[in-house]
């Protein structure tokens, strides 16, 4: 309230009404409006997870797509090598998997952890999949990005499947995950990554496999996958853990018991994770089909079909001339990768590595990606 003064001279009056804060765009939050929160969100009446040092996470059914509680699910944070999850996701529908490729020396050299490439075509877009989402190879996803028309054109693919997934928090910059300004996702958005992923007979192998053997100039070595989970967690079905020094620990699992599935991200974890997401993993199997949901894991969006031109307006073409249209980049067949999605049904650092022969010829960065 303030007083004033008329053209006439006489007191007046004014009173200003305040009315409460909304936190903006919270109807349109992607999943729901109570996952527009940045605290602790669980249902009404039951007891919230087990604590975590982790800035953001998410528990949620992948069955259902619903989401049991979440901790700032769509705060924005450096993604470090669960990034790596959309870059398979992206690419495994892209790729023939029986294509050999020669990797750069770009590639090979790329800094933070990695397989052990060199530039000699001994690998198969199968081998090097499979090692992104094992040993976390950095070199492998540039390798993979130049196998798919290069680094500018794989990341813009990998933004175009983000998008269709209303993956809004997530923008690649790298398709290894390695910090780079600009880069971000959140823990809503690695479960729908890897939601989407475990539709994919070739993501749940890759992420599942514990050992396996790796091609070398001169043979094989083998090498072990860095989720310790898969060891230790009854029915863990893996996904993708990192870690920077700039993005400190980040991880998105998936496991299933009694023919359900929970999936836990978190990011931003300060200390060793490990023993946090197994706690909210447990949290999930226990309190799955009890209380209603927080939220929703939500469906890609539909495939824009093209509008039919009639024929009678449809432009003719002279005769003797051919339509020209830019030739699109060549694509595997199994590039429907969204209406996959929309078909298909709702469906961390590092273990003892046991890549005794992964060499590591390259310098380790402290922000390295693993």
């Amino acid at each position: 309230m303030r007083r004033c003064t008329s053209a006439l001279g006489l007191a007046v009056l004014t009173v200003t009404l305040v009315t409460p804060a909304v936190p903006a765009l919270a109807a349109d939050t992607i999943g729901g409006p109570q996952l527009a929160g940045s605290g602790i969100i669980v249902p009404a009446g039951v007891q919230a997870p087990p604590k975590t040092k982790a800035s953001s996470y998410v528990i949620a059914d992948a069955d259902t797509g619903e989401v049991l509680a979440a901790k700032n699910p769509h705060g924005r944070f450096l993604p470090a090598s669960t990034l790596k999850a959309l870059t398979a996701l992206t690419l495994i529908p892209r790729l023939d998997k029986n294509k050999t490729v020669k990797p750069s020396h770009a590639a090979v050299n790329e800094e933070g952890s990695a397989v052990g490439l060199v530039p000699k075509p001994i690998y198969k877009v199968h081998d090097l999949l499979r090692a992104l989402m094992m040993v976390s190879g950095n070199d492998c996803a540039n390798a993979l990005a130049e196998a798919n028309g290069g680094i500018p054109a794989t990341l813009a693919d990998m933004n175009e499947v983000a998008k269709k997934l209303q993956a809004n928090d997530t923008v690649a910059k790298t398709p290894s995950g390695l910090d780079k300004p600009g880069q971000s996702s959140s823990a809503y958005d690695l479960a729908l990554i890897a939601r989407a992923g475990l539709k994919l007979k070739d993501f749940r192998e890759y992420i599942s496999t514990k050992t396996a053997k790796f091609p070398a100039p001169k043979g094989h070595y083998e090498i072990g996958n860095h989720n310790k989970m898969l060891w230790t967690y009854d029915g863990m079905l893996g996904v993708k853990n990192g870690w920077t020094s700039k993005a400190f620990g980040s991880f998105v699992g998936a496991a299933k018991r009694d023919g359900h599935t929970i999936i836990v991200s978190v990011m931003r974890h300060e200390e060793s994770f490990w023993k946090d997401v197994e706690q909210l993993m447990n949290w999930g199997f226990a309190n799955r089909g009890k209380n209603a949901a927080v939220g929703a894991l939500v469906e890609p969006l539909p495939e824009v079909q093209p509008t039919p031109v009639p024929s009678a307006l449809a432009a003719p073409v002279p005769e003797g001339n051919a339509a020209v249209s830019e030739p699109a980049r060549p694509r595997n067949e199994g590039s429907g990768l969204l209406a996959t999605f929309v078909l298909g049904g709702g469906v961390v650092a590092g273990v003892g590595l046991l890549g005794w022969g992964i060499r590591r010829k390259r310098r380790q960065s402290p922000t390295a990606s693993s």
